[in-house]
């Protein structure tokens, strides 16, 4: 069963176990420092985590993940950025899947958001079959917009409306 929740600082430990796998941060922000440490976990869990929609993904009682949907600024205000990730172990479950669903349920039933997008790497098939398959549509490819690691990747935008 997967189970949205708030971080705690008991996900401390867990955090810095995942956030190392360079097979689950390979497509993620470089906002997530590399190699994450106890203090970025803490950060994230008593600071970081607060903002928007952000919420622990639990399967089975263990912390596997992270989504959240972050609104917009000013005249963007209607529209939310989803992110995720997950635990590499647990990949290709459908874990992912229902807590996209449940985080734009809950995003829909609190707040005025009307427009919930995802910006994907080019080579993140994965993340794109995810998106498809919860119900987004993909509307652009902007080319060489995204800058990581040295190389350009074109960036895929995906949305779901209200």
């Amino acid at each position: 069963m997967v189970t949205l929740r708030n971080f705690e600082i008991s996900d401390v430990d867990r955090l810095v176990e995942i956030l190392n796998q360079p097979s689950v941060t390979q497509f993620l922000s470089t906002k997530i420092p590399y190699p994450y440490t106890k203090e970025d976990a803490i950060w994230w869990v008593q600071e970081g985590s607060n903002e928007g929609f952000i919420r622990a993904v639990e399967y089975e009682g263990e912390l596997v993940g992270c989504i959240g949907v972050n609104p917009g600024n000013f005249e963007y205000e209607r529209s939310g950025e989803v992110g995720y990730w997950l635990c590499s172990s647990h990949w290709r479950r459908g874990i992912m899947r229902d807590a996209l669903r449940q985080i734009i349920d809950f995003t829909f039933a609190h707040s005025d958001i009307e427009r919930i997008f995802a910006c994907v790497f080019s080579s993140n098939n994965g993340s794109q079959k995810l998106l498809l398959s919860a119900g987004f549509e993909q509307e652009a490819i902007l080319r060489r917009a995204i800058y990581k690691n040295g190389c350009s990747f074109d960036s895929h935008i995906f949305s779901i409306l209200r």
